[in-house]
């Protein structure tokens, strides 16, 4: 910003409006030198500023709960009503002479036996008549020289109980089992191939099946170099993924839920009409006879032939169409039929029907900064103007209907077209009513969530797990990580005891049977 020729002729208002710019130029000059700082310090492996927490609007504009106790106890007895009795001792006590008898005063006490269970196999040998050796085999679930119960309370400390492999070594070894620090890895990342596939299964059943989801990620390390982890879930399933970066075309391969083809098909070609790509590269991509190709060597060779790789335009006809090939791929293989996707304004989020949160958009007010009371005062106004509408959203959710939608929609034209003479806030206001679309796409859709807090919760156990461990050294490593901690809250939000699901899937006896986790998310996502 230049300086006025003559700063003596200005007047008293003109001075404190130029005064303000400053300032507000400052502070923009101040918060991209800190986010300069943040992404310094998160290349040399360090953390960056924590963010400002967000403002409650999604807790504030909640009904207030009852007092506590007014709804009673819960039916169905105590706590001690659900408990399995396994032992009974009767205690007796030395009563005087003439006593009577008066039956006996029940107390219940929980408790743990931990103590380590080592079994001898003494497995049949036959020689058979034509000179094998027959073998007797050893029972279901035994697989290496450590139990499934020992696998199941590793598996479990690990990746739920977040306990790191040194303290988990020395826990065992305190048990009495003699293990090594080796074989405590081997035990999270070997022969896990059926987890990696049922974990892989989970997202590709609520992708084909659910209504909406929510997505989010953060900073992760992998092989001594930083990465991200995104989450995608909704109310019935979680799941992670690691990977070198967070562009469009990242997330594109994610949501192809572990498929590898490229295709071209008319959401393909859609997807390059809507992201500006020159018609006749459009022509030469849907004209050709080859529509799929089964991995990236087959579609970069494609692209090599049709002399797109050597295109120097804008937009970045590689890009968009490898972009588009990937989202040809989710289509058809039935992934986000019309699911809406709602994510925090991220921009690789956007794709598909997409949904933005509000707590996110209201974030930025919250965050702004103020330099006078009519700042202030204008900054407040807003704010309660959209906490106001964010209510009635909530409320519109519950009841839909034609007349509530358009008076939601002009509500919003009149908050976020105001002008406040704070400049500031009169630009941010400009950019959310740009995203007035998927702001208010509850209003078309409201069984969609108005926040991505789901996806915050979840990916919240990557960033202890992040913490306390530090990064991955091996892909094997990396996947296992992911995929535990995506089955683990899978099974939370199902329902499912976490230590029960791995009791069935390790084949112990006696544990209660488990549905395979994807079968759930496929019925719960179909009835609502």
């Amino acid at each position: 910003m230049l300086p006025p020729a003559n700063l003596d002729g200005l007047s008293h208002a003109e001075l404190k409006s130029l005064v303000l710019r400053l300032l507000e130029e400052m502070t923009d000059l101040r918060r991209t030198i800190a986010a300069l700082r943040d992404e310094i310090a998160r290349l040399k492996g360090g953390s960056g500023r924590p963010d400002i927490k967000p403002s409650g609007m999604d807790k504030a504009t909640e009904p207030k709960p009852g007092k506590p106790g007014s709804e009673g106890r819960p039916a169905g007895g105590g706590k001690t009503a659900k408990l399995s009795i396994h032992e009974e001792r009767t205690v007796e006590v030395a009563a005087p002479r003439g006593s009577r008898f008066k039956g006996y005063a029940h107390f219940i006490v929980q408790d743990l036996m931990i103590h380590p269970h080592v079994v001898c196999f003494r497995r049949e040998r036959w020689m058979t008549p034509d000179g094998t050796m027959l073998t007797a085999p050893l029972p279901a679930g035994i697989n290496g020289h450590f139990g499934p119960q020992l696998r199941r309370f590793v598996l479990s400390q690990y990746h739920q109980g977040q306990v790191t492999v040194p303290r988990l070594l020395a826990l065992l070894r305190a048990f009495g089992i003699v293990i090594s620090k080796r074989h405590v890895v081997r035990l999270l990342i070997d022969d896990q191939d059926d987890f990696l596939s049922e974990a892989r299964d989970v997202l590709r059943a609520g992708l084909s099946s659910a209504a909406w989801i929510t997505v989010d990620d953060t900073g992760a390390r992998h092989k001594a170099a930083n990465g991200f982890c995104t989450q995608i879930g909704n109310a019935h399933f979680a799941w992670f993924g690691t990977t070198g970066s967070k562009n469009r075309g990242n997330f594109l391969e994610l949501l192809r839920a572990g498929h590898d083809d490229y295709v071209i098909n008319a959401e393909a070609v859609a997807y390059m009409r809507q992201r500006a790509l020159a018609e006749h590269v459009i022509a030469r991509l849907a004209e050709h006879p080859d529509q799929c190709f089964a991995d990236p060597a087959a579609w970069t060779s494609h692209l090599q032939r049709l002399g797109i790789l050597t295109l120097k335009v804008n937009p970045d006809p590689v890009l968009i169409a490898t972009e588009a090939a990937l989202w040809g791929s989710i289509k058809a293989h039935g992934l986000l039929p019309d699911t809406v996707i709602v994510s925090d304004d991220a921009g690789q989020f956007n794709v598909g029907r997409h949904a933005l949160c509000w707590v996110h958009a209201e974030r930025l007010l919250h965050k702004l900064d103020t330099f006078t009371d009519e700042n202030r005062d204008a900054q407040r106004r807003i704010r309660a103007l959209i906490w106001r509408f964010y209510r009635d959203l909530k409320g519109y959710r519950c009841a839909p209907s034609k007349r509530r939608k358009a008076v939601l929609q002009a509500r919003f034209d009149r908050i976020f077209t105001r002008r406040t003479g704070f400049v500031t806030l009169d630009r941010l206001l400009a950019r959310l009513h740009a995203n007035k679309a998927e702001l208010l796409r509850v209003l078309e859709r409201p069984e969609i969530p108005l926040h991505t807090n789901g996806s915050e919760n979840d990916i919240r156990c990557q960033v202890t797990k992040r913490k306390i461990s530090g990064g991955t050294r091996s892909d094997a490593g990396r996947d296992c990580r992911d995929a535990f901690l995506g089955l683990a809250k899978t099974c939370t939000k199902l329902g499912i005891a976490f230590w029960d699901y791995l009791g069935a899937r390790l084949a112990i006896p006696g544990q209660p049977e488990i549905p395979y986790l994807p079968s759930i998310i496929r019925h719960r996502c179909a009835s609502g």
